[in-house]
C-alpha cells in the first residue's frame, strides 16, 4: 500500500460515515435543547432555521437527561420545534498572524471593520491548550507602559498579569488607551467585552490613535451581543495573543473587563442549569477567571503581559468577583474615585496597589527609591486628618516633615496627561532625583 493510500485509509477510519441529526425540542431564553446529535462541549452545531435561510450556528454548552444544550452565537429568533440540528465535529478556531494588525474583529474572530476579508497566516482553537507550568519562564524583564505611576511604584514584568480595579467612570478605559499608546511591547491585543457601542467607537478613534492601532488587534463584543459571544471574545483575544507569542513577540493584552466576562458566564451557567451560589453567581463564573488569566505569561518563545480591568460593583473592593480575581492575578492597580474627583489623573492609588513582581525586576537604586518614597506617602496619609484641621506641628515627626516637603513634587510625578507618553529613562531619572531630595534637611512649607 502506498503512503497516499495509507493516509486515505486512516482518514476513512476516523470519518463518521453515518450522519446523525438531532431535533430541537425546546427553546427557553438563550438556551436551546435538542435530542442530539452526539457531540462534545464546545462543538459547533448548525440549526436549520428555515429552508430559505442559512443555518444558525450554536455551541454545545452542556447536557441534561440525554438532551444536548446549545446556545446560538447570535439571536435564537426563528428557531422552531423540530428544527434539524447537525454537528460539525469541530470547535471554534480563530485567525492568527500579522495580517490581523490594525483590524477590528468580533467575538468570533470575524472582521467588523470595512477593510475587506482577513488574510490570516493560520488558525488556532479559541479555547487553546493549557500551558504546561514547567514551560513558563520566570519574569525578570520590566515592561514599560508609558505611565509613570505604574512603571515605578507598580512596575510590571513581561508575562505578568495585573488587574485594574475601579468603579464605573474612574478612568479604566482611558488608562488602557495610555498603555496601548505608550507600551514597549511589540503587539497589543485589546478585548472590549460588554462595552456600549458608542464607547467602542470612542476608544478606537480617541484613546487608541492611528499609530497604536497599526500595531494592535481589537476584539469587540458589545453589551447587546449574546452572552456566549461575549465570553468567546475573551477567548478569541487570548488565542490571537498566543499566536503572536509563539511567533516570538512580546504581547500586551488589555481586557476590559474581566467582570463582564464573568457576568456573561453567569448567564450561560444559569441558563444551563447551574445552581447559583455567592450573590447569584454559579461556580463557572469563578472558574472561568483562572482559565482566562492563566493563558497569559512568559514562555521560552515570547510573552503575554496582561492587564485585566475589574469593575467594582458599588465600589465594593470585597465583592466576590473582586476577591476571586485578586487571588489569580499577580498584582492589582487600584483606581481611586476620590483621586479622580480631585482631578488627579491617572487616579492610581499607589498605596492601595501592589505589583508582586516589582521587587524582582527593578534595579537596586530604583527599588530603594520606590520603597522609601512609598513610606513617605504612607506617612503623609497617616496624618491627613491632623493636617486638615491644622493640628500638625512641624518637627513632630521627621518622616512626615520630609513627606510634606516632597508632597508637591510627588503629586506632579504621579499625575500625567492622557496624551503624554513617559519615557522610561526620563521617568527613572526623575524619580531618583525626587528620592535624592528626600535626603536633604526637611523644610516644611507653611500650610
Amino acid at each position: 500500500m502506498s503512503i497516499r493510500s495509507e493516509r486515505l485509509a486512516k482518514g476513512l477510519e476516523r470519518t463518521d460515515l453515518l450522519r446523525v441529526h438531532g431535533r430541537v425540542l425546546r427553546s427557553v431564553g438563550a438556551l436551546v435543547e435538542a435530542s442530539g446529535p452526539p457531540s462534545f462541549v464546545g462543538e459547533i452545531c448548525q440549526i436549520q432555521v428555515d429552508r430559505h435561510c442559512p443555518p444558525a450556528a450554536a455551541e454545545v454548552v452542556g447536557f441534561s437527561e440525554g438532551r444536548v444544550l446549545l446556545m446560538p452565537w447570535s439571536s435564537s429568533t426563528g428557531i422552531r420545534p423540530g428544527a434539524e440540528v447537525v454537528g460539525t465535529g469541530t470547535a471554534l478556531t480563530v485567525p492568527t498572524g500579522d495580517a490581523l494588525l490594525g483590524r477590528v474583529l468580533n467575538g468570533l474572530g470575524r472582521p467588523l471593520d470595512d477593510r475587506g476579508p482577513l488574510r490570516a497566516s493560520g488558525r488556532r482553537p479559541a479555547r487553546g491548550p493549557r500551558l504546561n507550568p514547567l514551560h513558563r519562564i520566570a519574569a525578570r524583564n520590566p515592561l514599560s507602559t508609558g505611565v509613570r505611576s505604574v512603571d515605578t511604584f507598580l512596575t510590571c514584568a513581561e508575562g505578568q498579569r495585573l488587574g485594574l480595579f475601579a468603579g464605573g467612570g474612574v478612568g479604566k478605559s482611558v488608562l488602557l488607551g495610555m498603555f496601548a499608546r505608550g507600551t514597549e511591547a511589540d503587539v497589543t491585543v485589546l478585548a472590549l467585552v460588554g462595552e456600549r457601542g458608542r464607547e467602542v467607537v470612542d476608544f478606537v478613534e480617541r484613546e487608541l490613535g492611528d499609530e497604536a492601532r497599526a500595531r494592535s488587534v481589537l476584539v469587540v463584543a458589545t453589551s447587546d451581543d449574546t452572552a456566549l459571544e461575549r465570553v468567546q471574545a475573551a477567548r478569541t483575544a487570548l488565542a490571537i495573543a498566543e499566536g503572536f507569542r509563539d511567533d516570538g513577540k512580546r504581547v500586551l493584552l488589555l481586557m476590559d473587563s474581566l467582570t463582564r466576562v464573568a457576568m456573561a458566564q453567569r448567564e450561560i451557567g444559569l441558563a444551563a442549569g447551574e445552581p447559583p451560589t455567592t450573590r447569584g453567581y454559579p461556580p463557572s463564573s469563578f472558574s472561568i477567571l483562572p482559565e482566562i488569566v492563566e493563558r497569559a505569561g512568559a514562555t521560552r518563545t515570547g510573552s503575554i503581559t496582561g492587564f485585566f480591568t475589574v469593575l467594582l460593583e458599588g465600589d465594593d473592593v470585597d465583592a466576590p468577583l473582586s476577591d476571586a480575581a485578586r487571588a489569580v492575578l499577580d498584582g492589582h492597580v487600584m483606581l481611586s474615585r476620590d483621586l479622580a474627583t480631585a482631578g488627579h489623573f491617572p487616579a492610581v492609588d499607589v498605596l492601595a496597589s501592589i505589583s508582586r513582581l516589582r521587587d524582582d525586576v527593578l534595579d537596586a537604586p530604583m527599588l530603594t527609591a520606590v520603597r522609601e518614597l512609598t513610606g513617605l506617602l504612607a506617612a503623609r496619609r497617616d496624618v491627613a486628618d491632623l493636617l486638615s484641621i491644622g493640628a500638625y506641628k512641624a518637627g513632630a515627626d521627621p518622616r512626615v516633615d520630609r513627606a510634606l516637603q516632597l508632597e508637591e513634587p510627588l503629586r506632579e510625578f504621579l499625575r500625567q496627561p492622557r496624551e503624554e507618553q513617559a519615557d522610561w529613562t526620563e521617568t527613572r531619572e526623575r524619580l531618583l532625583s525626587i528620592h535624592a531630595a528626600s535626603k536633604e534637611p526637611a523644610h516644611v512649607p507653611a500650610r
